[in-house]
């Protein structure tokens, strides 16, 4: 297997001359997929074709129906083929967004690149793709910055308050290749997570299925469900002690265990949901967390959610050769884990 560990920064490109366009009235539009997206999930079809339109309302008009594949009902992870017709319904996209805050071209960190993919470290705080309020995220700051480059796709997602690996593809057989990867399990993913006390050495696996909703202001939550929940989906965890922090009580701070976290499924919010409900929520996370911890974090200078995405073991696209890339935890996050030291 080998093994990569660390990143080297890519100087930036030059951002090709800016377009302006208007918005037109919203209409029902019909949309013939072209050979070059064949194989690519509908929802990251749309996101790529309709930027602009808010995530949670692409996800609301596949769920109600109104997008179409062939005139027929179709779920978000539906893949489509060349030759597809994509029925719309009537959207509108912000003019002034598109004419007045295109993506600022921008490189991350490289901890691997060839022809095939691109492997980044992702900063915190950087969504992977635009929507839901957000003009751009990873993908169309990098598409900004590489021109020339024909066809560059995100593999998989990270949260924006996630740090760490996340994988472009250059191609779009590569594309196809590592999301059945990811879809059939094939892929270790081990991220890196704070939490508060001190964690069960016995506690190795969590096996408890999500079910995934939409709150009133259409903010997305995921919550632990039962077996016999029709929209619940299976999810597995595990976890594995990987140091112990002693409380520091000047600071007003309990006991926390560095865990490495790997999980066998990939459900939305899935480690945060599990550590959560087992009365271990995330160091800093504003959406499960312990919000009293956090706000005595804050004012000691930690301001986001201690969760990095750590390693990935996956096959090469092309080659077959089993890969294992490595970021290690940005500076923040390791010095905050770090043991004090002893008088």
């Amino acid at each position: 297997m080998k093994r990569i560990i660390g990143a080297k920064a890519r100087p930036g490109s030059k951002p090709p001359p800016e377009h302006t366009t208007a918005a037109g009235p919203a209409a029902v539009r019909l949309l013939e997929v072209d050979s070059a997206f064949a194989g690519q999930r509908l929802d990251n079809f749309l996101l790529r074709h309709l930027q602009g339109v808010p995530t949670t309302h692409i996800y609301r008009i596949i769920r109600s129906g109104e997008v179409r594949i062939n005139m027929r009902r179709v779920r978000a992870d539906t893949r489509v083929q060349a030759g597809d017709a994509v029925r719309l319904p009537p959207v509108r996209v912000s003019g002034k967004k598109a004419a007045g805050n295109p993506a600022p071209a921008r490189e991350f960190p490289v901890l691997l690149e060839d022809d095939q993919l691109i492997a980044i470290d992702k900063p915190a705080g950087v969504a992977v793709h635009g929507g839901s309020g957000l003009s751009f995220g990873v993908i169309e700051q990098l598409r900004r910055a590489r021109p020339d480059s024909r066809f560059l796709e995100l593999v998989h997602r990270l949260d924006r308050e996630t740090s760490g690996i996340l994988l472009v593809a250059k191609k779009r057989s590569a594309l196809i290749q590592l999301q059945d990867q990811f879809r059939e399990r094939a892929t270790g993913k081990t991220y890196l997570a704070l939490v508060p006390g001190t964690w069960p050495a016995d506690k190795k696996r969590i096996d408890l299925p999500l079910h995934k909703y939409l709150q009133a202001d259409g903010e997305r939550r995921v919550r632990v469900t039962t077996a016999q929940d029709p929209d619940g989906m299976r999810a597995i965890t595990r976890v594995k002690l990987r140091s112990s922090l002693p409380a520091r009580l000047a600071q007003g701070l309990p006991a926390m265990s560095l865990l490495e976290v790997t999980i066998e499924t990939g459900r939305t919010h899935q480690i945060r949901v599990h550590l959560a409900s087992q009365g271990y929520a995330i160091v800093g996370d504003d959406k499960y967390g312990d919000f009293e911890l956090n706000k005595r974090l804050q004012k000691l200078g930690m301001k986001r959610m201690f969760l990095h995405a750590w390693r990935l073991q996956f096959m090469h696209p092309a080659s077959g050769e089993r890969l294992s890339l490595q970021a290690e935890l940005p500076p923040d996050l390791a010095d905050f884990a770090s043991p004090p030291e002893k008088a």
